[in-house]
């Protein structure tokens, strides 16, 4: 049954999807950025990426005032317990924001400065990113009213939390060689070519490392998979992706490998949303006990999702249209 709380729910769910992939990608652009050294090669790559980066964010800021206004109890536990991930997380796409604007203005000696912030931030605000979903999946102390329970702010760290961070650095990687891929001509498009196999095989051998890490740790997220076998469609939908992607590769279908590692995302992003169900917190709090009053959710409903919603989406959309097609070497920066 639709009520406004899970539709809200889905709104999130939706909003931090096309984050996770839209923004993902050029977080691995940046990634990959401090790997690069040519000089022309690097402007390529910010050219690929420099009309539609700030608006990817978009979502993210949609994601939070979604989780706010619709289910300020887990707003305010999240914020509790990763104070300190989200405060670098901001930070790093603070200072990558800046440096992405200023090198194009600086100086051959400043430039260097703000390549390193550029590739630093998008790393660190990746890293973070993926430590704060494997300590959720790890679990959360919460308390019997509904509160953070945990003894400080560094609870979130594990081992667990780390490896998801890397893993996210990986796979935000892959997207982002893939749309190198899609949007480069010559030289770069050729070394992402190159480049994506061992991405690949990195995301794929995290992912086994990781599922057997959480086996291994017993991870109540597992027993789901127990309680809904069904759940095997999305991974299986994965594999199919990974070998749709080494058929582009093999035959230099530029816009095949960008497809499938989105499915890719998008079907690992399935899994875990699904597994949670009914949870926003797995497993101490569901989306109805989440829900503002529902007054509070008509009234938003209204506004962000009759009004903001489809705005934000007709943009993305329009700005993707418009500024489709390759990015030759050598053009200018937008």
């Amino acid at each position: 049954m639709m009520t406004l709380a899970n539709f809200w729910a889905a709104v999130l769910a939706l909003a931090i999807l096309l984050y996770v992939v839209l923004d993902g990608f050029d977080l691995g652009v940046g990634i990959l950025f401090g790997f690069t050294r040519d000089e022309a090669q690097r402007r390529h790559m910010l050219a690929t990426i420099s009309p539609i980066w700030d608006g990817n964010e978009t979502w993210l800021v949609l994601s939070v005032a979604a989780l706010f206004a619709a289910f300020p109890v887990v707003y305010a536990l999240l914020l509790s317990a990763f104070y300190l991930p989200f405060s670098l997380m901001l930070a790093a796409l603070i200072l990558r924001g800046v440096a992405f604007e200023y090198r194009h203005k600086a100086g051959a000696r400043m430039r260097g400065v703000w390549d390193l912030g550029f590739a630093a931030g998008s790393v660190v605000a990746t890293f973070m990113q993926g430590s704060v979903v494997g300590a959720l999946v790890s679990g959360l102390p919460v308390g019997i009213d509904a509160r953070y329970a945990g003894s400080g702010v560094l609870d979130w760290i594990s081992p667990f939390a780390a490896l998801c961070g890397v893993g996210l650095c990986l796979g935000d990687a892959l997207l982002g060689a893939a749309w190198l891929i899609l949007k480069s001509e010559g030289e770069l498009r050729e070394r992402c070519y190159r480049l994506l196999p061992w991405l690949l095989a990195a995301v794929l051998a995290f992912l086994a490392f990781a599922f057997a890490a959480a086996l291994a740790i017993d991870l109540r997220v597992m027993h789901r998979w127990i309680e809904r076998p069904w759940l095997v469609a999305f991974p299986a939908l994965g594999l199919l992706a990974v070998a749709a992607m080494l058929l582009g590769i093999r035959h230099r279908r530029d816009a095949g490998p960008f497809a499938a590692a989105t499915v890719i995302f998008g079907a690992a992003f399935a899994t875990l949303a699904v597994s949670f169900l009914p949870y926003m917190v797995p497993f101490s709090i569901t989306i109805t006990q989440a829900a503002a009053p529902q007054s509070s959710l008509s009234f938003i409903f209204w506004g962000a999702g009759a009004v903001v919603l489809p705005l934000i989406l007709v943009y993305t959309i329009t700005v993707y249209a418009v500024f489709k097609g390759k990015v030759r070497p050598g053009a200018e920066y937008h």
